[in-house]
């Protein structure tokens, strides 16, 4: 079997209500698939991440020269060929777009191996469990979203039966050095800090104490700012705080880390086990997140993965995108170790809801199972 063209699907979903991050302001859901041919007519399916860009961008590199890379090889020889694109753009950087395209492409290899091999990718990688513990990954910032509607929202997963809710936090306009000030649409719903420690005291209050809450600043804040909110909120047993401060700060995650009973996640933003490694070495990280679509695909994440295991960190990944997106990193995080909650994004989307006719689905225990019979979903 070799490889004899890569082609790409791009998919938008305008929002009919914007929604907002700590920085990010986010009016429509878009993704990019990656499909890797072959010539015995196995298609494999990946997906790039395109987070903060064209896709036009990222399907270039995706078409262009990763293609050309890797035609006429053996799929199976899925590590050869990630060093292979890696290496030959390094002149380019290893991290950032290139990592992100990379890793479309690597889970396209995987899904030929996968179906090739008539054996879910998780369990040809080890299959440590075939159970996930789901969180739900929401509570954004929207036009017209006050505290009680975040409430509402965020009560409404506890009664369906999440366990754990992870909210968005950051969106302070006031805030000095927040990356919020240089963004698209940066007035789009803000909230003075105070505001904001009332979000978090108000998603506690609507999901009750047995309900873990998780929150999210989006590397808006400094580490000082982030100490002095989490002591502001210290009474509502956070469960993470997650990606506080900007991703090359690592001295400051660190201080932070070393310095809060919260534990420390990140970081979505960073790629590569290079970076991770960094991370994991400064302990700048108590929990350990990259992404199989964005941090170079699930050969290199396993990597990372391995490395936090290491040091004895919990691997709990970023995932907010397609279906395709879920499905690959429930396969990754079910076959190691040290593998926690799979993110279940809760946001209206029919690029991850309805892309797939036979999507997962969360069990009146909070967990979703992966199944034995097919090499994806």
């Amino acid at each position: 079997m070799v490889i004899t063209d890569v082609t790409t699907i791009k998919l938008r979903f305008p929002m009919d209500v914007p929604m907002a991050d700590a920085i990010h302001y986010m009016p429509e859901r878009t993704t990019l698939l990656v499909r890797v041919h072959t010539d015995d007519g196995i298609i494999g399916l990946g997906e790039v991440a395109a987070y903060g860009g064209y896709l036009e961008s990222v399907e270039n590199l995706v078409t262009g020269e990763l293609c050309s890379t890797i035609l006429g090889e053996d799929p199976f020889r899925v590590e050869r060929l990630w060093r292979m694109m890696a290496t030959r753009a390094h002149q380019r950087g290893r991290r950032g777009m290139l990592m992100m395209a990379m890793s479309g492409v690597d889970i396209a290899l995987w899904d030929i191996v996968g179906q090739a091999t008539r054996t879910p990718l998780y369990r040809l990688l080890g299959g440590y469990r075939d159970r996930l513990s789901v969180y739900a990954s929401a509570g954004f910032y929207a036009r017209d979203k006050d505290v009680t509607a975040l409430a509402d929202e965020v009560g409404g997963y506890a009664e369906r039966g999440f366990r754990c809710v992870k909210i968005k936090v950051g969106r302070q306009p006031d805030a000095l050095l927040n990356p919020l000030a240089d963004m698209p649409a940066a007035e789009y719903a803000t909230v003075t800090y105070d505001e904001d420690v009332a979000r978090v005291r108000a998603a506690r209050a609507a999901i009750g104490p047995a309900v873990r809450l998780a929150i999210d600043a989006n590397n808006a804040w400094t580490p000082s700012l982030a100490l002095r909110f989490m002591r502001d909120v210290d009474d509502q047993d956070i469960y993470w705080l997650e990606e506080p401060v900007a991703t090359e700060d690592l001295d400051g995650s660190a201080a932070l880390a070393g310095q809060l009973d919260t534990p420390v996640a990140g970081y979505e933003t960073e790629t590569g086990l290079a970076g991770f490694r960094d991370l994991i070495a400064r302990r700048a990280v108590d929990i350990v997140q990259p992404d199989v679509i964005w941090s170079g695909g699930i050969t290199e994440c396993r990597k990372i993965a391995a490395l936090a295991q290491a040091y004895g960190l919990p691997v709990i990944p970023h995932v907010f995108s397609s279906a395709l997106s879920l499905v690959a990193n429930m396969h990754f995080i079910a076959s190691i170790p040290n593998g926690s909650w799979l993110e279940w994004d809760q946001n209206p989307n029919p690029l991850r809801s309805e892309l797939f006719l036979d999507m997962p689905a969360m069990d009146g225990d909070g967990d979703v199972r992966l199944r034995s019979d097919r090499a994806w979903v």
